[in-house]
């Protein structure tokens, strides 16, 4: 466990332990981060509630993404309104428009699998 208050948000959020989404959150939490979740459908993992809701999330470091770049669409514009530090393109999630418009944005971007990141302590 860390002391790092940073908050990250799931996109794609799922309550189906098979889906990465399901399990980046229970890593997450397991390393002490705190994580706010959005998903097609309400539910939880853990003790973290998904919402179909784009919530006005504040301090929102990390947003990581679980859904295909034609359902992004409907959340550019609500993503660079939170004003993340980084957005993380999972497998599948890749999106060169989306990423520039970030960067330009100064919102760091990364194509890496959420999951890797965490169990290598590269998080």
């Amino acid at each position: 466990m860390n002391d790092r208050k940073v908050t990250t948000l799931v996109i794609g959020a799922s309550e189906n332990p098979d889906r990465y989404s399901n399990m980046a959150i229970k890593l997450l939490l397991k390393k002490g981060y705190q994580v706010a979740a959005i998903g097609q459908k309400t539910g939880n993992v853990e003790q973290i509630p998904i919402t179909k809701d784009k919530e006005n999330f504040s301090n929102i470091d990390t947003v990581t993404l679980y859904i295909n770049p034609k359902i992004q669409e409907e959340y550019i514009e609500y993503i660079i309104k939170l004003k993340p530090n980084r957005i993380i393109f999972n497998p599948g999630t890749e999106n060169d428009e989306f990423k520039a418009l970030a960067e330009s944005e100064g919102i760091k971007t990364e194509y890496a699998c959420t999951l890797v990141l965490l169990n290598l302590g590269q998080y």
